[in-house]
C-alpha cells in the first residue's frame, strides 16, 4: 500500500510533469532528433519595395478599401524554426509577388500594378512558429516560372531571403533560378497548391539558423 505522503508526492509530481509540458498552445514543442536542414536561400530579385506601402498585413487580396478579385486566391502558411525545431520568437516573415498580369508595385517593372493587388505582406509568427497570408496562386511573368518572394527577419537580422514555387508548374524546368537548385533544394522550396473549396492551400515550412 502506498503510504499517504508517498503518494501525496507521485501526484503532485505528476501534475508537475503535466503543466512543465503546458504551453500556452498546449503542447511543448519537440527538439529535432537530428539538425534539420536549412531551407536554401535565393536571390531577393525583383522587386522588394521601395517603400512598404500603407498596408502590408498578411492580406495581400485587399489593399485599403480595395479588394482584389483576379487570380485564384489562395492561403499559403507554415511554421518558422531553427534546425532544432524549436520556433523563431519574434521572426517576421515578409512576402512579395506579382499581381495577375504580372505585375509587381516597384518602380523598376516599368508598368503599373493592379491597386487593389497588395503585393506584399508582412507577419510576425505566433508563438509556435507559425504564419498565414492570404493570397494569390503566384502568377508568372516574361522569363520567370510563377513564385513568391520570401525574407524573414528577427530583429535588425535578416536570417532568410528565398523563393517558393509551384509544384508541377511547367515553367519550373525552363526557370534558371529553379534549375539551379539542387534535387533536395526543389523539393524544400516548390510545393502543392493544394485545392480548398474555392481556393488554394499551399503548405511552406521554413527552416533557419538562428
Amino acid at each position: 500500500m502506498i503510504q499517504p505522503a508517498r503518494r501525496h508526492l507521485l501526484i503532485t509530481g505528476a501534475a508537475a510533469a503535466a503543466v512543465a509540458l503546458a504551453t500556452p498552445l498546449g503542447v511543448r514543442p519537440v527538439r529535432a532528433a537530428r539538425p534539420l536542414v536549412p531551407t536554401p536561400s535565393q536571390t531577393e530579385g525583383p522587386f522588394y519595395p521601395v517603400r512598404l506601402p500603407d498596408d502590408h498585413d498578411a492580406d495581400l487580396l485587399r489593399n485599403g478599401s480595395l479588394v482584389y478579385r483576379r487570380g485564384q486566391p489562395a492561403w499559403v502558411e507554415g511554421t518558422v524554426v531553427d534546425v532544432d525545431g524549436q520556433p523563431i520568437s519574434g521572426a517576421v516573415v515578409e512576402i512579395w509577388q506579382c499581381d495577375e498580369d504580372g505585375r509587381y508595385h516597384h518602380p523598376g517593372d516599368g508598368a503599373r500594378a493592379d491597386p487593389a493587388f497588395q503585393g506584399f505582406g508582412r507577419m510576425q509568427v505566433g508563438r509556435d512558429g507559425a504564419y498565414r497570408f492570404r493570397t494569390i496562386r503566384p502568377a508568372r511573368y516574361s522569363g520567370r516560372t510563377p513564385h513568391i518572394h520570401f525574407k524573414v527577419r528577427r530583429g535588425p537580422h535578416e536570417l532568410l531571403t528565398t523563393q517558393l514555387y509551384v509544384e508541377g508548374d511547367p515553367g519550373n524546368e525552363r526557370d534558371l533560378l529553379w534549375r539551379r537548385l539542387s534535387p533536395e533544394g526543389r523539393r524544400a522550396l516548390t510545393v502543392p497548391f493544394v485545392a480548398d473549396g474555392p481556393d488554394v492551400r499551399a503548405r511552406f515550412p521554413i527552416v533557419v539558423v538562428a
